[in-house]
This record gives C-alpha cells, sequence and structure tokens, in this order.
C-alpha cells in the first residue's frame, strides 16, 4: 500500500487491489468536506438532537471527520451515531499514522482499537469489519446521512448496484441524504430504480459533478 500527498497536503494510499487511489489526489480531506459533507445542509441538522450517519467505506475516516468537525460548528451538544462499513483491515492501521486537519481526527484515531468502536464527548461511532453488502442487511438503525465512499463502479461494482442501494433505503429516515463523489450514469440510474431521487453535487477537482441523493 502506497502513502500519497495529494494537492491539498493531505494523505491518501494506492490500492494495488482495485489500482485506484482511496480519495482524489485532487485532495484528499478537500473531497470529504466539498463531496460529502458539505451538501449534507449540516447547520439545519444540527438543530437535531441526534444525528446518525452511515459511512460506507470508512477507509482513513475523513467523511466522518469531515462531518464531526461541521456538526460541531452548530451544536455541541447534538449526539453524533456513526456505523462505519469497511472489509480492509489494512487501510484502517493506518489511520494511527496519519496527521490530519481535522479537529475530531483525534476521536478516529481512539476509535482504532480492539472492539473498532468509541462513545466520547456524545460521539458514537462503531466499525463493522466485514463486507458492506452483508452489514447493510443486518443493521437496525435508521439513518439520516450516507456517505457512500467506494472504489468507483469500474472497480467495485458490487457497491453500486441496485440491490445494494435498496438495502440502504430501507434504512434511510424520510429525509436522509446520500452524498456521493459519483456520478456515473450506472450509478445514477441504480440509485433512481431503488427509490432516490438525485441531483448534481459539487464538482470538485475535475470537471464532472459529485451526485446528491435524497428520497
Amino acid at each position: 500500500m502506497e502513502k500519497v500527498i495529494t494537492k491539498d497536503s493531505s494523505v491518501t494510499y494506492y490500492s494495488e487491489k482495485y489500482a485506484e487511489h482511496y480519495h482524489s489526489v485532487s485532495g484528499a480531506e478537500e473531497e470529504a468536506v466539498k463531496k460529502f459533507v458539505e451538501p449534507c445542509n449540516m447547520m439545519e441538522l444540527a438543530k437535531n438532537k441526534v444525528i446518525s450517519i452511515l459511512d460506507v467505506c470508512f477507509g482513513l475516516g475523513y467523511n466522518s471527520a469531515a462531518a464531526i468537525d461541521e456538526i460541531r460548528k452548530y451544536s455541541k451538544e447534538c449526539i453524533i451515531n456513526i456505523i462505519a462499513l469497511e472489509n480492509d483491515k489494512e487501510i484502517l492501521d493506518e489511520i494511527k499514522s496519519i496527521n490530519s486537519n481535522f479537529k475530531s481526527y483525534d476521536i478516529i484515531k481512539e476509535l482504532i482499537n480492539d472492539d473498532l468502536s468509541i462513545n466520547k464527548d456524545n460521539i458514537n461511532i462503531k466499525i463493522l469489519l466485514k463486507d458492506a453488502r452483508e452489514s447493510v442487511k443486518e443493521l437496525k438503525e435508521r439513518f439520516d446521512l450516507i456517505f457512500l465512499d467506494p472504489f468507483s463502479p469500474k472497480k467495485c461494482p458490487e457497491l453500486w448496484t441496485e440491490e445494494f442501494f435498496k438495502d440502504i433505503k430501507n434504512i434511510c429516515n424520510k429525509d436522509a441524504i446520500l452524498t456521493t463523489y459519483s456520478c456515473a450514469r450506472i450509478v445514477r440510474d441504480n440509485l433512481v430504480s431503488a427509490g432516490f431521487k438525485v441531483k448534481d453535487g459539487p464538482c470538485i477537482g475535475r470537471k464532472s459533478p459529485s451526485t446528491i441523493a435524497f428520497i
């Protein structure tokens, strides 16, 4: 696994298995903020007592860290519950060596313990270390936000299927928002077939937009 410094000076890695980087090389942390978190209207959500997030393909934890930082701008009391799906123990182990600009990244580092869970300062995070297609079927929680961040549809098609999206929709709250970096036709078609509506998200680091989906 090769360490790569992206254009915003944050770290990502290159996966030999998928022949892709884990994040955009235009800026790994920037991608988390601009493509995944900012489209979610955190200022409004932070008025709630609880926000529940499903982080699909947790990786280095940037999306969750960015979300915690953004929510804490507006509320110190809001309880943040995050369920993270990840099957790659190797990338989780790299978290311990990362120096991140996210204020909450220390709690992400603390999360990488024996049972991959933490409950601290009204933040509850648990990583399920198995195939996301299996984990999503077992979840009993319902979610306000979904960060969908697998490798690309060409490299990891199994996490961009209509079936998988239907399983995600089944555990969404009625006003849930799903964000993802991909705008591939197959991704948007499968989201729509699964019952989501889709629209363009921001263009960051490339000409194509990301995708925002909602029910």
